[in-house]
């Protein structure tokens, strides 16, 4: 089942991260890694083009408040974003008496195969198992994005179910592998 949430007010630190909600002095930042060719398309969007979609959309994340920013602590700098949104599970008969979120994230290419992004999703789910009530947590991945799918598993998701999702900014169908991971 889906619930409001707003990560406005939440901070997760871990050994070299801190998970925050973002702020308007983190465009440079995600600029920087949102403008990277293949980022944004391994989580099916576009990369940005200009200062003024990253602008845009981090205006976005903040009126919505359901994406965390990824601040790595020694570089002091936003290097990625976590999102919670509602979970496919929701629409699942076995599944939807969960309470639950989808994890969504991206993180700046220069910052891939350094195990941050299984650390910062772990963080969440023990945040959000410890302090939110949450029951379970869904998750997924395009078939042929590899470093995600490594990040699926090490942090102990279950297999469920193949998908398929449209993007619209990209106009194409991706096929996808979906995992739960209960508490």
């Amino acid at each position: 089942m889906d619930f409001p949430l707003d990560v406005t007010n939440i901070t997760i630190e871990t050994d070299r991260l801190i998970l925050r909600a973002w702020t308007e002095s983190d465009l440079d930042d995600f600029y920087a890694y949102a403008s990277v060719p293949g980022v944004g398309e391994m989580a099916g969007w576009p990369h940005h083009t200009s200062i003024e979609t990253s602008k845009m959309i981090l205006q976005s994340f903040m009126e919505h408040n359901k994406n965390f920013a990824i601040y790595h602590k020694a570089d002091k700098k936003a290097i990625g974003s976590l999102g919670l949104d509602e979970a496919w599970t929701n629409k699942e008969e076995k599944y939807k008496h969960l309470k639950a979120k989808k994890i969504g994230y991206v993180l700046a290419k220069d910052y891939w195969g350094q195990g941050l992004m299984p650390e910062a999703v772990k963080a969440v789910i023990k945040y959000g198992f410890d302090n939110l009530g949450m029951e379970a947590f869904a998750i997924e991945h395009f078939v042929d994005n590899m470093q995600s799918r490594r990040v699926i598993e090490k942090c102990g998701f279950a297999f469920v179910k193949e998908g398929r999702y449209y993007s619209k900014t990209l106009d194409k169908y991706f096929d996808e592998l979906r995992y739960i991971l209960v508490k």
